[in-house]
Parts: C-alpha cells; structure tokens; sequence
C-alpha cells in the first residue's frame, strides 16, 4: 500500500521532521515516543503507524509515562483553549457539582499517592464512569498502576493518531 494511502497519512510523511515532531507532541508529549514513531516514517498506512505508536508506547520508560503523562490535564479539568482536551473530557461537561468536587478530591489524592494526574482514555466515559476508575485504581500498587497508565496512554495516543491523520490540516 502506497504511504498516500490517506491525504493525512501522506501529509505526515512528507512533512519536513520539524512539522512532523510538532504534530506528534501533540498526540504524546513524551520525546522519547515521538522520536520513536517520527524515525519509522514514512509509513504505508495507518495500520503501520497505529502499530509504531503502540511499540513506542510499550517501550516508554518510567521517565518517558512521566513526561507523556504531564502533558494531560486533570479529569475535570481540560485545558483552557484546547479543543482536544476539551473533547476527551466531553464526560465530565455535565455533570453535578458534587461530582465534579468529588473527582476534584480523587484527582488530588490520586496526585498524592502516585506523583502524576490520573491518566484514563476519557473518550467515551461518562463522569460517574471516570470516578469510578480512579476509586478502583487509587489502591494499587505504584507498578500496576504504572501498567494501566501505559494502556490508558496507549489508547489515548491511537485516538489521537487516527484524528492527526483524518485532520485536514496542513503538515499534520
């Protein structure tokens, strides 16, 4: 299959390495993983790219799921201005006040115990379903839950793969 497969796969892969390291910061913002999807173009199709962004994934190092993990904001709390931040929480928009206080509190001591945000794949989930998980996982152990934040990441950056190459955009 031809690397033109999709006008946004093509775009990627003819992007110059500058244009094609942005667009993938913003699909995970782990250097480490985007050095590993950025040096296996160009790809043939989107199932070739899926795949590098998962092995990537596997191989990030606790150092690297810090890194990727920092650039997500708090379930609850998107990023102001960021339209990717605020589909993915779309589950979060309607909910209570006394929910969105009470994922406040998770979040906080979910932060405590592990040192980073509590990571889920939020496309999807409603705001009961999101609270839900992070009571579930908020007793693992810091090695489990360091798995499930690796899955999490994985499914989050696929989502964000197949939009960078459905998007019209420019060199993305």
């Amino acid at each position: 299959m031809s690397s033109s497969s999709t006008p946004g796969l093509a775009r990627f892969n003819a992007a110059e390495d500058g244009a094609a390291r942005a667009a993938l910061h913003e699909v995970c913002t782990s250097r480490a993983w985007g050095d590993a999807v950025l040096a296996h173009r160009p790809y043939a199709d989107l199932a070739a790219l899926l795949a590098a962004g998962e092995a990537a994934t596997a191989a990030l190092t606790a150092e690297d799921l810090a890194e990727a993990m920092a650039g997500h904001p708090p379930i609850g709390r998107p990023k102001p201005g960021d339209p990717t931040s605020a589909r993915e929480q779309r589950g979060m928009a309607g909910a209570s006040e006394e929910l969105k206080a009470e994922m406040l509190e998770l979040n906080l001591a979910y932060q405590e115990k592990f040192g980073h945000v509590f990571l889920i794949c939020a496309t999807g989930r409603t705001a009961a379903q999101m609270r839900d998980a992070v009571r579930d996982r908020i007793d693992n152990s810091a090695e489990h839950e360091r798995e499930i934040v690796r899955g999490e990441l994985g499914k989050i950056n696929r989502i964000r793969l197949n939009r960078m190459v459905e998007a019209e955009g420019d060199a993305s």
